[in-house]
């Protein structure tokens, strides 16, 4: 049976919703855990989802199906902070757009991509590779939303260097 758009859109608000309440960037992947679980075993959430799928698959569709694009939507609904960290007007258009993490490489051959200060090796590599593997490009900048992986100067400083040895010329923070 297939899930009315009603209730997929109903369980996606109330768990969005649950989402920016717990802050969901900043949490631990064990404490992230424990919210699927609970979830999952809410009648009014999982339950509901074990009318139209196998209760075994409830827990990985609210990741995957529910969860993700909401770090996707917020990633990209902080795009006008990322071009303000970097001191740059955001640009009219695009040549190429990534995600995973997100991105875009600008008309200049400027490759800039942005996501959660857990992910700062993932982040910087891909400006790396993104900038290097064409021609025409270079690596540019970084923006990290600070999830509480970073926070520390020590670690930001280790940050910096690497972005540095690597030749991204601009590295910036979101708190």
């Amino acid at each position: 049976m297939m899930m009315p758009e009603e209730i997929r859109d109903g369980l996606r608000d109330k768990l969005w919703s649950a989402a920016d309440d717990l802050g969901w960037a900043s949490l631990s992947d064990s404490e992230r855990s424990r919210y699927y679980e609970k979830w999952t075993k809410d009648a009014s959430i999982g339950g509901q989802l074990a009318h139209f799928m196998d209760p075994r698959k409830v827990r990985v569709y609210i990741k995957d199906s529910l969860i993700k694009p909401y770090e996707r939507a917020r990633l990209l609904a902080s795009e006008p902070e990322i071009w303000r960290a970097l001191e740059m007007t955001a640009p009219t258009e695009a040549v190429e757009t990534f995600i995973k993490p997100h991105g875009c490489r600008l008309e200049d051959g400027r490759v800039i991509c942005w996501g959660k200060s857990r992910d700062w090796k993932l982040v910087i590599m891909a400006v790396f590779e993104r900038g290097k593997s064409r021609q025409e490009g270079r690596p540019f900048g970084a923006v990290l939303l600070e999830t509480g992986k970073t926070p520390d100067e020590p670690t930001r400083s280790l940050v910096r260097d690497a972005a540095t040895r690597l030749g991204i010329e601009k590295l910036a923070w979101l708190d």
